[in-house]
């Protein structure tokens, strides 16, 4: 890139451009997993067909804007274990719980040196049970777990953030645990530049663990956790506290560990980019999934659509004459909103392609210039997608009312038989 201008003008055009440029990541992020969850709600409705695959198509085309990273105040990594057996841990014939009825029954698995595990299922199906069993702070009620002689395991949960002494700083912590363990690894001031690397800065590392942010708390568990050079990684929701930078250098760090990752996580982002396979827990089982997060998005919506089934119906209206109003809708209020519809998915396509058009622009002006054109694109890059937004905000709306009345004309016949 060629910048106009002395050395200082130089930093100040490559700052603004890589602010810009991480707006625009950020925005195009977000408009990435509205396309994706519109395509999920909607894939398997023949009627959504059309717009399901215009929005394929928009996601294909889009030229994707790479995140900015060199910015980031996190430098870390997790440390490699020495050793590391294989299989690291075994469950056998378990049953998993807290006294009372089993959470998890008949768990058989084995976690090996070379697995990246997602652990997936929804609030309740036993993810942080199963998770605890393996960290070693449960023990099964029924079967055994059986650990291999080099199987330390790094465990990070929420709950962990309180087991800080919170009268003993972040650097006395760090060179306690690393005094304990025999092998002693910091100096002061080695320790200080490594809790430097995340994001811990100096007033930081010296303040009473009690008075920092939870952000901050869960950035000194990860780090204790990350110099213990454990075999497998036990993470439950590690990101619920950290910022979009943190996120990503943990991404980062969790791809080059060379040990076992076994993930709870509600970060999609995360579980894309560091782990290979999934397990799977319902209905008090854990069994392997066969597919990827696309996959258990429509496995977890048919899920509920199952659950809803057997939910008790809904109270069915007074009287015939309420019935056969809701069996017959006026015409009227259906054509008005499929003339809506039309009218909504017409501006939806007009604001893609503009879209479209600015994120081409924008990738000719990020590698070839001017760097002041920057801020306008993005601006109107900005303005386009929330112009689409609330056009398919509004088009759902519709589609919703239209469902709506073609529901109660069906409930409605049924009764009438």
């Amino acid at each position: 890139t060629t910048y106009t201008g002395n050395y200082s003008a130089f930093e100040r055009q490559r700052a603004e451009a890589l602010a810009q440029q991480a707006a625009l990541h950020k925005q195009q992020q977000r408009r990435v997993q509205e396309i994706r969850r519109f395509v999920d709600r909607f894939r398997a409705k023949d009627s959504k067909a059309k717009q399901v695959q215009s929005r394929l198509k928009a996601l294909q085309r889009m030229e994707l804007v790479a995140p900015v990273l060199a910015e980031s105040p996190y430098r870390f990594v997790f440390s490699e274990p020495r050793k590391i057996s294989n299989p690291i841990l075994q469950l056998d014939d378990a049953a998993l719980g807290y006294g009372g009825p089993a959470v998890l029954g008949d768990v058989t698995l084995r976690v090996y040196s070379a697995d990246r595990i997602g652990v997936l299922g929804a609030n309740g199906a036993g993810k942080t049970t199963l998770l605890r069993c393996l960290a070693g702070e449960l023990a099964p009620q029924q079967g055994r777990i059986s650990r291999g002689p080099h199987s330390a395991v790094g465990y990070f949960a929420q709950h962990q953030l309180e087991s800080l002494d919170p009268d003993r700083t972040p650097l006395e912590q760090l060179l306690d645990q690393t005094a304990a363990s025999g092998q002693p690894r910091f100096g002061s001031q080695a320790a200080r530049d490594y809790l430097g690397g995340w994001g811990l800065s100096a007033d930081h590392a010296n303040r009473p663990a009690g008075t920092l942010s939870g952000g901050e708390k869960a950035r000194l568990v990860l780090a204790l956790l990350a110099c213990a050079e454990p075999a497998v990684l036990v993470l439950d929701e590690p990101t619920n506290h950290l910022d979009l930078e943190m996120r990503e250098a943990l991404a980062l760090a969790l791809q080059q560990y060379r040990g076992a990752l076994l993930l709870v996580s509600h970060d999609r982002h995360l579980l894309r980019r560091c782990v290979d396979s999934f397990w799977l827990l319902a209905e008090g089982r854990v069994q392997p999934f066969q597919g990827d997060l696309e996959n258990y998005a429509g496995y977890a919506q048919d899920a509920r659509r199952r659950g809803a089934k057997v939910r008790p119906p809904h109270p069915k209206p007074d009287g015939q004459a309420r019935l056969r109003s809701k069996a017959h809708p006026p015409s009227k209020v259906r054509r008005q909103l499929n003339a809506r519809r039309r009218q909504l998915e017409a501006e939806v396509d007009r604001h893609a392609n503009a879209i479209h058009a600015l994120e081409e622009r924008l990738g000719v002006v990020a590698t070839e210039g001017p760097a002041g054109d920057l801020p306008r694109l993005a601006k109107e890059h900005k303005e386009a997608q929330a112009a689409v937004q609330r056009a398919e905000r509004a088009w759902l709306e519709v589609e919703e009312a239209l469902d709506r009345l073609d529901r109660d004309a069906v409930a409605t016949r049924a009764v009438l038989g």
